[in-house]
């Protein structure tokens, strides 16, 4: 089957899940007209539809080919990206100043949940370039800027961005590729990078690598990294296309999934270096990095929205279709719908309402994005930026382990078929795999989440945002809705436990900090599953009022009754678990 963009959902989770709407009418976001939002997601959904995503099985299958340093992509995928770039999809959210459209971070939030549902490997190019724009705007010198980025912002260059190598993953300190000043204001690069995203393709002229490297005399660790802009082609002063730079693949990765997404070896240095534009300053390359890499993080927790809508979709076509065993009470002639299956239900349940909770999370971290960099009040700004820090973390770990879990549902919904490559099932299994790796590993967010961004001002993010939720399942409560069945003291329960939690947390902090990283991953899992039925209660009265139908209400019961209700158990396994895992180096031995 195909992929339709959930509309009505999604418009329901940015503009009342994630006040998009309460930001409008505050006047944080300028003169962006609300009314524009269901245009272009519906644009956006019909692109993917038609192009996109009859795409992503070909791609799948047919994968990437590698000769003489050339990258060949999947039959297809130079067209659809044309097409897409034309269509102005790239520039959605860009500065106008840079032939942008200047649309709302939370717009181009929605469209990457699109682009990632109907074809996750093609979705991966555009979120690297979203990052390049970012940083090079952010840290970039005028004379780059002017060369480079109406060209990125526009897609006709796309942007990668390099940072592992062979032996330094997760650990970026410990990077060897090496920058000598050339003295002329240029450097030259060598080294090798490894697992990098569009590294090589043939779907654009050029392609404007992000590189990190370190100076002869840079300190060690992070605080000697410095960020280089190193594209495939140098590019004269008129901007047409120079010499070829020295930088190519070396190697492409056979993966477990995404296979129409080139992932390269990155050689620099075989022909003298690679020609790099310093960004920023000298050894302060993290900071740069960062910026892009906040935007990517983001950008793969829609990857899991989308990827776990996708499968959804495709599981409900499939329950609704396949036939067999008789249901409870049933009294039709012949074999039922699966679909009429109580367990079936739970699970097509358990798939709808973890996806819809992680969309809204998404939108959340954007909305706020949006206000910290949009909103007059200096206050203002300063308290979406906090709020957006808190956030980003949650929106990739919670909502790329919810892409593994649904769409691991979805092989389960399909039986013996789901295992079949023929169904399309395990492809979305496969392909969401990586989303809990890259651009920080969901551990390495949990880390974040706690070390960072609760210790943050005591925590003073953490418990405005509970202060927050407080109140949603106070209006829960006063809405005397049956439909809600216990989702307010399942909420309440939950938001109980996050306060508890945190509070433990940053006393563990300060006084047993491997009791506090212990705890770290259950306690991630705690705030989205608390925030994700908070949210969804959020969108359920704000249905209400409008005159939608009961789903909504059905949809943020099951999830409190099943996926919050978890949240004691979770706190328990942070505060009491700790021992348990720092004591069990005697188990773990060969």
């Amino acid at each position: 089957m195909t992929y339709r963009a959930p509309i009505q959902d999604m418009l329901l989770a940015l503009n009342h899940g994630a006040g998009l709407l309460d930001a409008v009418k505050a006047g944080h976001l300028g003169d962006y007209d609300a009314e524009m939002s269901a245009a272009i997601i519906e644009e956006a959904g019909r692109f993917a539809s038609d192009v996109l995503a009859p795409l992503n099985k070909v791609g799948d299958q047919n994968g990437v080919k590698l000769e003489a340093g050339e990258v060949t992509t999947a039959p297809g995928w130079p067209d659809a990206y044309k097409r897409w770039t034309e269509g102005g999809w790239n520039a959605v959210a860009a500065s106008e100043a840079w032939g942008g459209q200047g649309l709302p971070t939370a717009i181009n939030a929605a469209c990457t949940e699109i682009w990632s549902a109907s074809n996750m490997a093609f979705g991966l190019c555009p979120l690297l370039t979203a990052s390049a724009i970012e940083a090079l705007e952010a840290h970039g010198s005028e004379a780059l800027k002017k060369l480079y980025l109406a060209k990125l912002v526009s897609g006709e260059w796309p942007g990668t961005m390099q940072l592992t190598e062979p032996h330094a993953g997760s650990d970026v300190g410990a990077l060897r590729s090496r920058a000598e000043r050339a003295g002329d204001g240029t450097y030259r690069l060598s080294g090798t990078k490894i697992f990098i995203t569009y590294g090589e393709h043939d779907m654009s002229d050029n392609i404007v690598h992000f590189v990190l490297a370190r100076l002869p005399d840079a300190p060690a660790g992070t605080k000697g990294i410095s960020l280089f802009l190193v594209p495939k082609f140098l590019v004269n002063a008129d901007g047409s296309l120079g010499a070829r730079n020295d930088i190519h693949a070396s190697g492409v990765e056979h993966k477990l999934g995404i296979h129409a997404s080139p992932t390269c070896t990155m050689t620099m240095g075989d022909k003298g270096g690679a020609i790099g534009f310093l960004i920023g300053e000298e050894n302060r390359g993290m900071a740069c990095m960062f910026t892009m890499m906040n935007q990517a993080r983001l950008g793969v927790g829609l990857q899991g929205v989308g990827i776990a809508d996708r499968a959804y979709q495709q599981a409900l076509a499939y329950a609704q279709e396949r036939r067999q065993g008789k249901a409870p009470g049933s009294k039709s002639e012949g074999l039922d719908p699966i679909i009429r299956h109580p367990d079936i239900k739970r699970m097509l349940m358990q798939m709808r309402s973890l996806t819809a909770a992680a969309r809204t999370i998404c939108y959340c971290t954007a909305v706020a994005l949006d206000i910290s960099h949009r909103a007059e009040d200096p206050l203002v700004r300063a308290t979406a930026a906090a709020r957006a820090a808190l956030l980003t973390p949650i929106a990739k770990a919670f909502s790329t382990d919810i892409g593994n879990e649904v769409t691991s549902l979805g092989v389960q919904i399909h039986g013996g078929m789901g295992f079949i490559e023929e169904t399309g099932a395990a492809q979305h299994y496969r392909d969401a795999r990586i989303t809990a790796i890259y651009e920080g590993t969901n551990g390495i967010q949990s880390i974040d989440l706690v070390t960072r961004k609760l210790a943050a001002q005591g925590g003073a993010a953490v418990f405005a945002l509970i202060e927050e939720m407080s109140g949603i399942a106070g209006e829960v409560e006063r809405s005397n809705n049956p439909a809600f069945g216990t989702t307010a003291p399942r909420l309440r329960e939950a938001i109980a436990a996050l306060e508890r939690t945190s509070r433990w947390l940053l006393d563990r902090l300060a006084s047993a900090p491997a009791e506090a990283l212990a705890g770290a991953t259950p306690y991630l899992r705690l705030f989205g599953s608390t925030l994700g039925g908070c949210l969804l209660a959020k969108e359920a009265l704000a249905a209400g009022s409008q005159g939608l139908d009961g789903r909504y209400a059905t949809l943020a019961r099951f999830f409190a009754e099943n996926v919050t209700v978890q949240a004691g158990a979770l706190a328990r396994s942070v505060t009491d678990g700790a021992e348990a895992v720092n004591g069990a180096d005697a188990v773990l031995v060969a």
